[in-house]
């Protein structure tokens, strides 16, 4: 028979929530690897474009892998594509601890990646601008999306840097927003974005991209995009609506 000592340890042990299966899910970091090399992966996906890309994902049942419609690019014909790595920071005072943190989150950059930034809805504070842009540049960082503001902008389409963005202002982080995390999964409106997870973006917004399935969306949405081709040739060459959609056409 269990002793009293053992029957309030089974208790204890019961009450505990078991979290174990939601940490797994929450925060798991994809690391699986492509057929083919990430640079060629992010190329081939920057001569397509949202609209085929989001509708690839919507056929798997993907309806909510659109960033906020808010975040838009700097220059209407910036296009960018790469893995990403997540920031998140948020509203506060402190100032001690700060650029150390900062400078070991660019250290940890790499190539073919795209900086996401989740500013925990900061509506005050630029996340980013010229020398930002300029040490992104140096590690062959493919572009950025901030979640919040920017500054320097002259500086940053001087260097032609694809950036994403929510609003300008000419007010510094440093006093105004603190980096608390990196490589993290963060969430922005109601996009989770992992590391490693492939962001796209283009003149109409940007899309995250599970990077399990990034290969296989690449494919069907290159089919995609060739099928458009076929269906603009169909439509100058005068055929009507019920012959396109036959030949296997949409509107």
């Amino acid at each position: 028979m269990p002793s009293l000592q053992d029957m309030r340890e089974r208790a204890k042990e019961a009450g505990l929530m078991k979290l174990d299966k939601l940490i797994a899910t929450r925060q798991h970091i994809p690391t699986n690897e492509f057929p083919i090399p990430v640079k060629e992966l992010c190329e081939r996906y920057e001569r397509l474009y949202t609209g085929c890309i989001n509708d690839v994902m919507r056929e798997l049942t993907l309806l909510h892998q659109n960033l906020p419609s808010s975040i838009m690019p700097l220059r209407d014909e910036m296009v960018v594509c790469g893995e990403a790595f997540t920031v998140k920071s948020a509203p506060n005072v402190m100032i001690e601890g700060e650029m150390t943190f900062r400078a070991q989150m660019l250290d940890e950059m790499k190539p073919e990646g795209v900086v996401v930034w989740d500013t925990s809805e900061d509506t005050e504070a630029s996340l980013w601008g010229g020398v930002m842009t300029a040490t992104a540049k140096s590690k062959q960082i493919r572009g950025a999306v901030i979640a919040g503001g920017i500054r320097d902008t002259k500086q940053i389409l001087e260097q032609n840097f694809p950036i994403f963005y929510k609003y300008r202002t000419s007010n510094g982080s440093l006093g105004r927003c603190m980096i608390t995390h990196y490589q993290v999964p963060v969430k922005i409106g109601n996009v989770t974005v992992r590391p490693g997870d492939i962001i796209f973006g283009d003149i109409d917004g940007v899309l995250c991209i599970p990077r399990e399935i990034a290969y296989p969306v690449l494919l069907r949405a290159e089919g995609i995009e060739k099928n458009e081709i076929d269906i603009f040739s169909w439509v100058r060459q005068g055929d009507s609506i019920s012959e396109i959609i036959a030949k296997g056409g949409y509107f």
